[in-house]
């Protein structure tokens, strides 16, 4: 069986390090799961304006959130908070009223910034969100990462063991999660 997991890069520069972040957790992923980027870069501001006709961009978006077994955002830390494309990506998944993509979802967070607290504020903030959502979101292990120069490649790899073997283990967690909420929905829908 293939899982497939998505991920949110919550920045849209072309060099962010949390964009190589994620290249390393789709190069580290565990045999038999894929993880593939879900897009937020094309998302128009969100307005109540949007309700009554989605733009595709934004159906397309749900629609992804709602093929994969799971989600992990990577989100840099501006203004200790998540990045407003982040948000405005996220108020997308919550429309139209009632549709939340992210409810019983399973979701993990991780972020990666020079500071040694790397991205703690906006995952705290970014876990109220999920809250709210009614997501299925990962308490442990938590992921802190602290980069620096040459820690993560262009092409999506770790220079550092100890990080490796975190990043795996992150990983591994995550598919724990997903699999515990599968055989959950089975029970239930036995």
């Amino acid at each position: 069986m293939t899982r497939t997991i998505g991920y949110i890069v919550g920045s849209i520069s072309s060099t962010s390090i949390n964009r190589r972040l994620a290249r390393v957790l789709a190069n580290l992923a565990p045999q038999g799961t894929e993880l593939v980027e879900i897009p937020i870069k094309d998302l128009p501001f969100y307005s109540p304006d949007f309700d009554g006709e989605f733009p595709q961009v934004a159906v397309d978006f749900k629609k992804a959130i709602g093929d994969v077994d799971g989600v992990i955002i990577v989100t840099p830390e501006y203004s200790r908070s998540i990045p407003g494309v982040l948000k405005n990506a996220l108020d997308w998944s919550t429309r139209p009223y009632g549709e939340m993509s992210f409810f019983g979802k399973p979701v993990a967070v991780i972020g990666a910034s020079g500071s040694g607290v790397a991205t703690a504020a906006a995952q705290q903030h970014l876990r109220a969100i999920l809250g709210h959502f009614n997501a299925i979101t990962m308490g442990q292990p938590e992921g802190f990462i602290q980069d620096r120069p040459g820690l993560f490649t262009e092409d999506g790899q770790v220079t550092d063991e100890s990080t490796a073997g975190f990043l795996s283990g992150y990983l591994q967690a995550f598919d724990g999660l997903i699999s515990r909420v599968q055989h959950s929905a089975e029970l239930v829908n036995a």
